[in-house]
C-alpha cells in the first residue's frame, strides 16, 4: 500500500453514467490480486475531505497502467469525471484482499458473476484465470442496455452471458435466471455487485464453493474507522475494506 501521485491517461464515458478511467504509474508494480481496490482523492482542496473507493477493473504492468470503471452518481465521483488526460491523481492503494487465483486448477471452470458496477473487478480475474489455464464463464448483469459495457472484453476470454431486468438487451431477468435455465456447469464461482444479488447467488449455490466481493460506502479504507463492517462467522464487525472486499461465500452472513 502507498500514496502516489499517478497521471491520467484516459477518462471517458463507455455507458450511461460509467467512466472508464485509465492512470499511469509506478504504483501498478504493487497490484499483483484481481478484486482490490484504490482510493482516490478528489481534488487537492478540502472540498471532498474522504477519498472515493474505486475497485481495479485492468492491471497492465508492461506501461504501468492500471484501469477502473465507475459510476459518475455523487459529487465526488462527477468531479473525477472531468479529470483530464494528463491530470494529476493522487491514489492510496493497492487496497483489500483480492479473489484466490489459486483455488481452482488449470483445467478447471470459474463462474464468474457481476451485476452493474460491480462487473469491473471480474476482468482482471477473467484475465488471471486464463493465463493460470483455468477456464470461465461470465455472466453480466444491468438494470437495462444502456448500462451494459465490457461485454466485448469478456467475450474475447469465455462464454459470456448478459442480462438486462428490463429485458432490454440478452436475457430478461437476473443473472441466478441464466445459472438455473442454461443449467451451467463450473466448479466455483466468483461474484460482485449489490447484497441481494449475492445473497441469492449463496443460496441458489448452495453446494459449490465460492467467493463473494462486497460493495460498501467507506472512509478510510484501511480498516481503521469501522465504517464499512459486515458481518461474517468469525466477525460481527468484518471491515469490508481491510478483511475483504473478497470473502468466502461462506463466511458471509447476510
Amino acid at each position: 500500500m502507498q500514496v502516489q501521485l499517478t497521471k491520467v491517461v484516459e477518462n471517458k464515458k463507455i455507458a450511461h453514467n460509467i467512466f472508464k478511467l485509465t492512470l499511469q504509474g509506478t504504483i501498478v508494480e504493487n497490484m499483483n490480486e484481481a478484486g482490490q481496490f484504490v482510493n482516490i482523492r478528489v481534488t487537492n482542496s478540502n472540498e471532498f475531505l474522504l477519498r472515493r473507493p474505486i475497485s481495479i477493473c485492468e492491471i497492465n504492468k508492461n506501461n504501468n497502467t492500471f484501469v477502473m470503471i465507475y459510476r459518475a452518481e455523487g459529487d465526488g465521483t462527477k468531479r473525477i469525471s472531468r479529470m483530464k488526460v494528463g491530470d494529476s491523481v493522487d491514489v492510496l492503494g493497492p487496497l483489500g484482499k483480492g479473489y484466490n487465483i489459486a483455488s481452482l486448477n488449470k483445467g478447471q471452470t470459474a463462474l464468474l458473476v457481476g451485476g452493474g458496477i460491480g462487473v469491473p473487478p471480474l476482468y482482471e480475474l477473467a484475465k488471471k484465470f486464463q493465463e493460470a489455464g483455468v477456464n470461465t464463464i461470465h455472466i453480466l448483469g444491468f438494470n437495462s442496455e444502456s448500462d451494459v459495457f465490457y461485454k466485448e472484453e469478456f467475450e474475447k476470454i469465455g462464454t459470456t452471458y448478459v442480462t438486462t431486468v428490463d429485458g432490454s438487451f440478452g436475457k430478461r431477468g437476473f443473472v441466478t435466471d441464466v445459472i438455473k435455465d442454461y443449467n451451467i456447469a463450473f466448479d466455483k464461482y466468483y461474484s460482485c455487485g449489490p447484497l441481494p444479488m449475492l445473497k441469492a447467488l449463496k443460496e441458489l449455490n448452495k453446494e459449490k464453493e465460492g467467493y463473494l466481493s462486497l460493495e460498501e460506502r467507506m472512509a478510510c479504507g484501511i480498516g481503521a474507522c469501522y465504517a464499512c463492517v459486515c458481518k461474517t462467522d468469525f466477525d460481527d464487525t468484518a471491515r469490508v475494506c481491510y478483511d475483504g472486499p473478497v470473502f468466502k461465500a461462506e463466511q458471509i452472513i447476510f
